[in-house]
């Protein structure tokens, strides 16, 4: 997955007219890939290439051009994060907040944002952003992949921290009920978390994380002893309806698809799954068995990512 866009650094008016157009347009990324390509054969700015080709109209650029004025982007923003900060969002929940927790050292993205992995990650956060579509709701995507050890866990954590470093409303459900983590990546309790929100009609208690105002965290809560039981109750279907209604992005970590069938449950929910391996730990057997899996959910595979450590 590569998508490379030219910049004009020098006209920061221009970048920003680009990013509002994208956004208060819905651009998707052919769209706006058919726009670049005029531009390069041509000496039409953005905004002219997109009428022309017809995927604008000229009161769509100069309301843009009013909406550009009236709030000044961040001037580090690439064109597709400045756009996902532009579009307007009325999605408002009542929270309960438990305890304030701070992502771990492990999490290099939160506290190293030259660290050549914040790149990588930032990275993948521009291509999940290009593969959403246009989709009504939050970005929603489930972590998968076969086995124990692969990283699934501080994926699913990192890439919950690049989406709230946009600045929109993030959760990061820790949904493997048999091994979870998030709880230790950010140092959390685990009396309460998804486990009794589901058995209990609990109302959630969602962490917020330190230094990313838009971020929450719901741990998984207590081993149960029925967890693809749950996964698989309607509680939690309406919850994933609530968290998309609520939320604009939102990543579920789940358990290994080779030891259970929760992973299936949370994917079909989810709909989206980003797939993770391992480099000389994954095999090629776990993997095809997990795609075989995976077919049956009918989740759409938005892409793969191969973990080195």
């Amino acid at each position: 997955m590569n998508a490379q866009f030219p910049m004009n650094e020098g006209a920061q008016d221009e970048k920003e007219l680009r990013a509002e157009l994208v956004a208060y347009c819905r651009l998707d990324a052919q769209a706006v890939g058919k726009i670049f390509e005029l531009m390069q054969n041509s000496d039409l700015r953005f905004s002219d290439a997109a009428v022309q080709l017809g995927l604008v109209s000229h009161g769509d650029v100069e309301a843009a051009m009013a909406r550009t004025q009236a709030n000044q982007a961040p001037r580090e923003s690439g064109l597709i994060e400045t756009a996902i900060r532009r579009i307007s969002s009325d999605r408002r929940i009542v929270l309960k907040h438990g305890e304030i927790v701070a992502p771990s050292s492990r999490l290099i993205l939160a506290h190293d944002a030259d660290n050549p992995r914040s790149e990588r990650l930032r990275a993948l956060r521009t291509e999940l952003l290009l593969l959403n579509e246009g989709t009504r709701g939050a970005n929603v995507v489930a972590i998968v992949s076969p086995g124990s050890g692969e990283g699934r866990s501080q994926l699913s954590a990192e890439l919950a921290i690049a989406f709230a470093q946009l600045g929109r409303r993030t959760l990061l459900v820790d949904a493997d009920l048999r091994n979870p983590q998030q709880h230790v990546f950010f140092g959390a309790t685990n009396e309460h978390g998804l486990t009794k929100v589901i058995t209990n009609f609990e109302k959630p208690i969602y962490h917020p994380v330190l230094g990313l105002p838009q971020m929450h965290l719901l741990t998984a809560g207590p081993t149960p002893s029925n967890p693809l039981e749950l996964l698989s109750d309607g509680r939690f279907e309406k919850l994933v309806t609530e968290w998309r209604n609520a939320y604009e992005f939102l990543v579920l970590d789940t358990p290994p698809l080779s030891k259970c069938a929760d992973g299936i449950a949370v994917a079909t929910l989810a709909g989206r799954v980003l797939l993770l391996s391992r480099a000389q730990h994954t095999t090629y057997a776990s993997t095809r068995d997990m795609l075989r899996r995976l077919a049956t959910s009918q989740a759409r595979i938005l892409g793969a990512v191969l973990n080195h450590f």
